[in-house]
Order: C-alpha cells, then sequence, then structure tokens
C-alpha cells in the first residue's frame, strides 16, 4: 500500500471557485479596517436622540455632519435600565452593563452599612491633588449637596472593568486611558479604575484630578490652569449665535416656566458676571463655555500626553455637560436649547478636526452617545394639551393613606425615611422596633403609593429578589436598575411627563430620570477609522456600545457586559 500524499482531482469550476475565494479574501484583508490608533468617546449629557437632528438644516461642515453623514448612525437606540441619571448612563456606557451589574444606580443612595447617602465616587482615601478645591456645592444642581463626607474622588463604587480597563489591561499598560468632563462623575466613570480622569472645579476655577490618580499635577496640566481661561468671559454674556429670526424658539425666549439662576436672567444675553462672584463659573457651565473649556483642555491633553502617536490603541473620553445645565434651567425645547446645540455643533467640529491633524480620523475610531434624554418643561406640555405636572415627594409621608398604613401596624412617626431619587427608604429602625416584616411593609406601602396623583408604578424590590413582577419593558428596566446592596426598598416610577422639580431648594424648568421612552433615547453613531457610513432603525441599546468596541479592538469585554455587538460597525 502507497504511503504519502493524498491526491484530490478538482473540476475546473471548483478550481476556479477556490482561486476566486482566495482573491476575495485577500481582497477583504487589504480592505478591512486596521486597528485604530485612539478611540475617541463622547458622550454628550442630556442629549436626547432626536435633538441632533432639530438642528441639522444649520449644521456646520463637521461636527454633527461628519458623524451623521460618515458614521454608521443607530436611530432608535435606548437606554435598557429605569434610572435615566448622568452617573447611571456613562457608567453604562463604559461598561456595557446594566446599574445592576456595574453598581451605579443612581446619583446618589443610602448606604446601608454607613448608615449614610453616599455620592456615587465618593472615597476619602482620595483627596484632591493640591491645595483646596473641595467638593463643588452651588448652583450647579450637584447632588453631592445633599450628602457629607465626600471630598474624595474615585471609581472604587463601579463594581465591574470599564472598556478603559479592559484595553489597559490587553496592552500591559500601554495604553493611555482618559476621562475628561465639567462634571467629576462625567469623567470618572470613563476613565474606569485602570485610567486617568479630569474634571473642572467650579471652586477653583480649574481642571482637577484626585490622589487616586496622581499625587501631583502633570506640568501640561499646571501650564492649562495657569493661564485661567474662564477668567476671559468675566464681564461678557452669552449672545445669541445667529439673528433670532433664524430660530425655531425664537420668539419662545423669557417663558414663565424657565429658571433665573442668581440673575442668568431668562432672555439673552446672559451675563456671566464678575470672575470674583461666587457664582461665576458655575454661570460659565450652565452655558455652551463649559463645553468649549472642555474642549480646550482635551485638546491640551492629547498634546501633552501624546495620545494616538503610535501603534498601541489609545482611550479618550469627553464628556460634554452643558447641555445637561441648560436643559435643567431652561428646558430643552427652548431658544437656550436650541442655540445651544448650533455652539456644541461647532465645538465637536473643532475637536473632530484637532483629532484629524494630531492622529487623524482615518486613525481614530469615534463614538457618540449620551447618558440620559430629557422632559419638555410640564408647563410648556400643558399649552398643547398634554397633561404634566410636577410631583411633590414630601407627600408621600404625610397623605392620608399613608397615616391609614402608619395605624394598621400601629406606628406614630414615619414609616419613610426618605426618597432620594428613584428610590423610597423605609426606616428599618422603626420597623425592628415594632418587629415588622420589612418585606410586608414595602408591599403595603407600595400598592398604597399606586393610588397617589402623579404615581404610575411602586415596585418593591422584595418582588425583584423573588421574581413577582410582570414581564414587560418597564418591569425589566427596573430590574436592570436593581443592586439588591444599594437599591433601596421601593422603586417609584411616576406617570409621563410627571417629575419632581426640586434640587435642594431650587426649582427647575425640566429634568430626566424616568423610564419613558423621551429619557431613555439616545444617539448612538460610530465614525472614522475607515467605517462606511450606514443608518439604521432597529432597537439597540447602550449596553452594546462597549461590547462591540472590545470586539473592534480585539479585547476581552468588560467584566459585566451582557449588550450585542453591532454587526454593522464589525462586518466592515
Amino acid at each position: 500500500m502507497q504511503s504519502g500524499t493524498k491526491h484530490v482531482h478538482l473540476s475546473a469550476a471548483a478550481c476556479s471557485a477556490l482561486m476566486l475565494l482566495a482573491v476575495i479574501d485577500v481582497h477583504a484583508q487589504d480592505m478591512a479596517p486596521q486597528p485604530p490608533r485612539l478611540v475617541l468617546q463622547i458622550t454628550v449629557d442630556q442629549l436626547r436622540g432626536d435633538m441632533p437632528a432639530s438642528v441639522r438644516n444649520r449644521w456646520g461642515k463637521g461636527g454633527f455632519r461628519y458623524l451623521y453623514d460618515n458614521g454608521v448612525v443607530y436611530e432608535n437606540a435606548h437606554h435598557r435600565h429605569a434610572n435615566t441619571e448622568t452617573v447611571v448612563g456613562h457608567a453604562t456606557l463604559a461598561t456595557g452593563a446594566d446599574p445592576a451589574e456595574h453598581g451605579m444606580i443612581a446619583n446618589i443612595w443610602f448606604d446601608k452599612e454607613l448608615g449614610r447617602l453616599v455620592y456615587n465616587i465618593e472615597d476619602d482615601r482620595y483627596a484632591l491633588v493640591g491645595d483646596g478645591g473641595g467638593v463643588d456645592k452651588d448652583v450647579e444642581l450637584d447632588p453631592t449637596q445633599k450628602v457629607a463626607g465626600t471630598d474624595g474622588r474615585s471609581p472604587a463604587n463601579i463594581l465591574t472593568t470599564t472598556l478603559g480597563d479592559e484595553l489597559a489591561l490587553r496592552t500591559n499598560g500601554e495604553a493611555k486611558i482618559f476621562g475628561v468632563s465639567v462634571k467629576d462623575r462625567g469623567a470618572v466613570t470613563m476613565a474606569g479604575h485602570a485610567g486617568k480622569a479630569f474634571w473642572f472645579s467650579k471652586a477653583k476655577g480649574e481642571f482637577v484630578t484626585s490622589t487616586y490618580y496622581y499625587d501631583a499635577y502633570p506640568p501640561w496640566v499646571d501650564e492649562w490652569n495657569r493661564k485661567r481661561l474662564p477668567l476671559a468671559y468675566a464681564g461678557t454674556s452669552w449672545e445669541l449665535t445667529n439673528d433670532r429670526s433664524t430660530y425655531t424658539y425664537g420668539d419662545f425666549d423669557d417663558m414663565p416656566w424657565e429658571t433665573d439662576v442668581a440673575g442668568f436672567g431668562r432672555v439673552f444675553p446672559h451675563p456671566f458676571g464678575q470672575a470674583d462672584s461666587d457664582l461665576f463659573t458655575s454661570l460659565l457651565t450652565t452655558s455652551p463655555v463649559g463645553d468649549e473649556l472642555t474642549l480646550e483642555f482635551a485638546k491640551a491633553l492629547m498634546i501633552g500626553e501624546e495620545l494616538g502617536q503610535d501603534e498601541v490603541p489609545d482611550y479618550l473620553s469627553v464628556s460634554f455637560s452643558s447641555t445637561d445645565y441648560i436643559g435643567h434651567i431652561f428646558g430643552p425645547a427652548s431658544l437656550e436649547s436650541e442655540d445651544n446645540l448650533l455652539r456644541l455643533d461647532k465645538t465637536l467640529s473643532e475637536l473632530l478636526t484637532f483629532v484629524d491633524q494630531q492622529v487623524g480620523l482615518d486613525h481614530t475610531l469615534i463614538l457618540l452617545s449620551a447618558d440620559h434624554g430629557a422632559a419638555e418643561a410640564p408647563a410648556q406640555l400643558n399649552q398643547f394639551g398634554i397633561d404634566a405636572r410636577i410631583f411633590d415627594p414630601d407627600t408621600l409621608d404625610k397623605e392620608e393613606a399613608i397615616e391609614t398604613v402608619k395605624a394598621k401596624y400601629g406606628i406614630a412617626q414615619g414609616l419613610i425615611s426618605g426618597f432620594d431619587h428613584p428610590y423610597i427608604y423605609l426606616n428599618h429602625d422603626v420597623l425592628r422596633e415594632h418587629e415588622l416584616d420589612a418585606d410586608e411593609v414595602s408591599r403595603t406601602i407600595a400598592s398604597v403609593l399606586t393610588r397617589f396623583d402623579g404615581v404610575a408604578y411602586a415596585v418593591p424590590s422584595i418582588d425583584l429578589v423573588e421574581g413577582k413582577m410582570p414581564d414587560t419593558r418597564l418591569y425589566r428596566q427596573i430590574l436592570n436598575n436593581f443592586n439588591p446592596k444599594r437599591s433601596g426598598d421601593i422603586y417609584l416610577v411616576l406617570e409621563p411627563q410627571w417629575f419632581v422639580a426640586d434640587f435642594d431648594g431650587l426649582t427647575v424648568t425640566s429634568t430626566h430620570g424616568s423610564p419613558w421612552r423621551y429619557d431613555t433615547f439616545v444617539p448612538i453613531i460610530f465614525a472614522g477609522n475607515g467605517l462606511a457610513p450606514k443608518t439604521l432603525f432597529r432597537e439597540v441599546q447602550t449596553v452594546d456600545i462597549a461590547l462591540t468596541l472590545a470586539k473592534y479592538l480585539g479585547i476581552k469585554a468588560p467584566s459585566g457586559a451582557t449588550g450585542t455587538p453591532l454587526i454593522e460597525v464589525l462586518n466592515q
């Protein structure tokens, strides 16, 4: 029996087919996008998915136009968790996990071990670098105003890895990972555990960081802060970019439902005041200037850290916060928000132009999304016949129905210790004192709360633990938000267009935080690095982003990622 190579005779057609496959394979390898030198993740705070297109006819050449004309655009993208707040959305974008897994269930929550409210990224082990700084407690609508003992900052409360963490692990620390934002929680979450974060301190008028990241500031940071760029706006005002007649809301300035913060006014121009004012830097961030300062710092970071200058992919997150502040104060359907979108378009254009000059857009993978959407101002909705109202949380422990529950259990003092959006916390000391079953009481109170005006759902956490809930989109959103160590006793969902408008005494025009579609709807756009443009309308979720980026980079997915890779980005 002869040994050796076995000869297989192929037909001419089969040979031709194999040759064609070989040619296609070589061609595919030539056309496949090369690994990017830089991943640029842009997050716009409170950018509802329809908002960029509202000023489409006034886009410049870069910015939104570049992203929408040259990117893979998902026009039906949503967060799939219920509490659409800043830190929750940012952490979801960074990790590809739901709040149930990454743990950032709210901007603040009640820590059962510490026995107090905590801020999402507080960490007293890591103070701010340098002298002073501290926590900003001013009109920035910062939830730290309700929390004591929160001077330090770190990502320790994020329970899963982020995309940046996984990139650092794969490259053995060679990849440079950075997060920049006006908001500390917008920077820290995106930088993850392995990266470095910088945010704007209103108390100092500078970009700062904590000792978790550095013992001393890099020279380029000190140089940027010495320029004192915010001072250039002293004595100036936020002016309209274009002629008032070109705006959709040009005739709707000075609406009675808008909020006048510290003399900033409800009518253009909005004065910033003098630099020695306690609120000067806060007013800067309640305007497009906040984003422009973030852009300038991001430019200095790219140069100072030499991002995207070698074959090891670097990661830069830039989170723009002005849209959120302006939406809270004036509403998303306002002249101020409209002008801000035009200024944001210009800011994005300048960022992309700078990245193109430094790295090249063909070597940069860009991702734009948002941490949450936005609700319209209730009074504005009322003008169109839509029922929308403000909910007063102080009624939760005072209404007659709750008094009936107290009488049932023989309790004179409050059963409810607090409401910190979106969770109601029961007074467990009172429950123990009266030897009451917390699960039974939470279910009883939840059933009573649904009778309140404006309350759509009151979901006891014990029902989530035991799986006693309908399999609907909204209940899944609440379950996605539930973390047994951090979530409260009852999740409260208000009716659509209802919300709590009080932020520590400041009544705002509009807010977010609901599971309704206007708050979950955000843009998702991938662009650059040779991606072919495409627009898609099937529903996708924000948890898909981190997993898609991980697959694109050929690295391990973040530890809690539960999304689905977006094939249009991967199968180019």
